[in-house]
């Protein structure tokens, strides 16, 4: 039955309004809230019969309802002074009349404040005991990066080449920034049963080269630890191979699209050697989780961005005065110590071109070999030889899979 706009619009704000109400009297013992289901139900459908009777109508039935909240509230206050019912119950009204105007996205927004009022729990949880102050400090940070800075940055480039964007790197340095809290948090919340491998996976988000040489300390420390450490480092290494490929994608979409299959094969290599990996040698929880101080460092952000741009000029400079195979060199030395900034200089020998050239596929890999090279080298120094090895050993199989991929790709 197709439903024209002003009915789907009542029946949106009765689904509305039906739902946060059923969450908030759900979430409450009988006789101590004001407004349960029936009270959210018909002020959602008042706002909707009033915003369709003309904006004279609707603000009345808006301050009709501010009055009724404000002698709910002075009721309710000596056994519960908080105001998310009164709240909720005003915003359920303007839901009603906004459902009139826009529905399916005042049917999402009901959606959204029902999940934050059935979250109250979890959510007083996490702010008042589980969140510090510093995790707190790093999550305004990233915010204050995302929603003030990024829309303030000029789109176009700054620099005489084209190749200085302030938007678009600012946007890659928000997505490692976010990246690195997601993973942080994760490890906060997983506990130990969870065990070192999720914590491996998640901490290769903030930084797979400090996992790598955690993972490798604690196989130094405790020998039996050596495969489960070596599982868990890899896992961190899958994570920030993911990253690299989405910062890929923001910067050359076709240059991923080339390099998928290669990328997901060695992927699958580098899963089954985590599999086999942590089969041969059970899951301890006797051992605590890496710790991280917060989700990044500042300083570590603003070195971010200063290297994506520093080696953004510098391929491009350097493809001016050797060509493509300037740029290529520029981004593989750079894969050593960061593959984030060398995925966009390769990005610029896809961009170049109207197709992505073989030597900017070829430079993929050859960024995610120089990265496996020094991962090798701090594994053999900071975890010993055992635990080297068995780095070496699966790195090894991870690029040679992706490269004969690649080259199978191009011959066949």
């Amino acid at each position: 039955m197709q439903l024209n706009a002003q009915t789907l619009g009542f029946f949106t704000a009765l689904c509305v309004g039906f739902l946060i109400g059923i969450v908030r009297e759900r979430l409450h013992q009988p006789g101590v809230m004001v407004a349960g289901v029936r009270t959210h139900t018909l002020a959602a459908v008042m706002g909707a019969v009033a915003f369709s009777l003309g904006l004279p109508v609707f603000i009345t039935s808006l301050i009709l309802v501010g009055a009724l909240v404000t002698v709910g509230y002075f009721r309710s206050y000596p056994k519960d002074p908080g105001m998310t019912g009164e709240v909720s119950l005003a915003l359920t009204h303007l839901l009603g009349g906004f459902a009139m105007q826009a529905s399916e996205l005042a049917a999402a927004l009901g959606v959204v404040v029902a999940s934050l009022l059935f979250l109250k729990k979890p959510l007083r949880k996490f702010s008042q005991e589980l969140l510090s102050e510093n995790e707190l400090e790093d999550f305004l940070i990233m915010f204050a990066a995302a929603l003030i800075v990024l829309p303030m940055l000029p789109k176009e480039a700054l620099d005489p080449w084209g190749t200085f964007k302030p938007f678009a790197i600012w946007q890659i340095v928000v997505l490692i920034m976010s990246a690195g809290m997601l993973g942080h948090v994760a490890i906060r919340l997983s506990g130990l049963k969870w065990g070192l491998p999720l914590a491996g996976f998640f901490a290769g988000f903030i930084s797979s080269t400090a996992a790598m040489m955690d993972f490798g300390k604690r196989a130094q420390q405790h020998p039996e630890m050596v495969a489960l450490s070596c599982a868990s480092a890899l896992l961190a290494t899958l994570s920030s191979l993911f990253l690299f490929a989405v910062v890929l994608a923001m910067s050359a979409p076709s240059l991923l699209l080339e390099v998928a299959w290669p990328l997901i094969l060695g992927a699958l290599a580098l899963v089954m050697r985590i599999a086999y990996l942590l089969l041969h040698k059970p899951l301890s929880i006797q051992f605590e989780l890496p710790s991280t101080e917060g989700a990044f460092q500042l300083n570590h952000v603003f070195i971010i961005a200063l290297s994506i741009s520093s080696v953004s000029l510098m391929s491009h400079w350097m493809g001016l005065w050797f060509g493509d195979s300037g740029t290529f060199g520029t981004a593989v030395i750079v894969g050593f110590a960061e593959i984030h900034s060398s995925a966009v200089s390769i990005a610029h020998l896809a961009n170049d071109h109207a197709l992505p050239s073989p030597l900017a596929q070829w430079g993929v890999i050859c960024v995610l070999a120089a990265s496996a090279v020094s991962k090798t080298i701090l594994s053999f120094v900071v975890g010993g030889p055992a635990y080297g090895r068995l780095i070496a050993l699966s790195l090894f199989l991870f690029i040679a899979t992706a490269a004969s991929s690649l080259w199978i790709f191009h011959h066949y």
